[in-house]
């Protein structure tokens, strides 16, 4: 096999040479155990005929092609973000490469992004969530450095990779499922107001209502944290008003489920009285009774095109599409149904 003159060996390069697996590959040239004796051997004479590995991106200073992966998640690791992390993990594994994990509330309180791009230990990142300014961002990836951006608070520009889910279509779905059935006054315990999710899903919303002529009611719009206890409050002022909402959808399924305690502690029936509906699909939406309609997000998969893009940026791969929308599914369950009759 011979390669471009001129052009260093890349992990591909090694494959095939050898007819190996990239992940087999990985291993060996990150000495992992669980690799044969004879296919080690073959990896490494390959490496010694074809010379060095690939340099890093052309802005910034030379990585090596194999490395570890930073993952910054600055949150609990539990239900949306435990999902996350944990098929980064996985697919990471997959691909031969480590996992240096930072993650936490209080991590929020460091500034980790400044010096990412300095340092030696790490070849590449994925930020989840970040609550850092878009500025720092920008900033990282003018240095070079590769890393992509999973579910980003705001947007972001074309040449920064990121992944999310399909929020607009997804609130649209949930919205014209409760139109659907007959519900016009639908409240929104919708999340923080400054994150694009809820601006997106705000924005599906309105489209739903708009297709059977009814104007969004700022009144029945509560922005807030992503908690059960928000959803909770807030499930409860729209329910003491004099015109109460007959169906509410929450930003997620703590959100939901909150919505649902503040209805019950009411004495309303769930669906007969009032529909309430989620977004995330996790386990907690089958856990609650009647369990949860909700948006289903693709987490898991989320995570494994993260994986993706950043192994594809670090070979020097060309990506034609850096922001990748995933599609959602509604998930119909027992906690909607026809609008009751007022």
């Amino acid at each position: 096999m011979s390669r471009p003159s001129g052009r260093r060996a890349t992990v591909r390069d090694i494959a095939a040479q050898t007819g190996v697996s990239i992940a087999t590959v990985s291993r060996v040239l990150n000495g992992q155990a669980h690799v044969a004796p004879h296919t080690r051997d073959l990896v490494q004479r390959a490496v010694e005929q074809l010379g060095p590995r690939a340099p890093g991106p052309r802005n910034g200073p030379a990585r090596p092609a194999l490395g570890t992966v930073y993952l910054r998640c600055p949150y609990l690791l539990t239900d949306y973000f435990g999902l996350i992390v944990s098929s980064i993990a996985e697919t990471l594994e997959l691909h031969g490469r480590q996992l240096l994990l930072n993650a936490g509330e209080a991590a929020q309180q460091t500034a980790i992004l400044p010096s990412l791009a300095s340092r030696r230990d790490v070849s590449g990142a994925i930020i989840v969530l970040p609550p850092e300014p878009s500025e720092e961002l920008v900033a990282l990836q003018a240095r070079g450095f590769p890393f992509v951006v999973v579910d980003p608070r705001v947007a972001m520009p074309r040449d920064i990779a990121a992944v999310s889910a399909a929020h607009f279509a997804g609130a649209r779905n949930v919205t014209r499922h409760l139109v659907e059935l007959g519900h016009r006054r639908i409240g929104v315990l919708a999340g923080p107001d400054n994150w694009l999710a809820s601006e997106a899903r705000l924005a599906g919303h309105a489209s739903a209502l708009a297709d059977v002529g009814v104007l969004p009611d700022a009144a029945m719009v509560r922005p807030g944290p992503p908690t059960a206890q928000f959803g909770f409050d807030a499930a409860g002022k729209l329910l003491d008003l004099p015109q109460s909402p007959t169906a509410l959808i929450g930003f997620n399924d703590k959100v939901a489920a909150g919505a649902l305690a503040a209805a019950t502690q009411r004495g309303l029936r769930i669906p007969e009285d009032l529909s309430i509906a989620g977004f995330d699909d996790i386990d907690l939406a089958q856990a609650t009774r009647p369990m949860l309609t909700t948006v289903r997000q693709p987490l898991q998969e989320m995570g494994r095109i993260a994986v993706s893009l950043l192994i594809r940026l670090l070979e020097r791969h060309r990506l034609d599409a850096l922001h990748v929308e995933l599609a959602t599914e509604l998930i119909i369950r027992g906690s909607t149904g026809l609008a009751p009759a007022r």
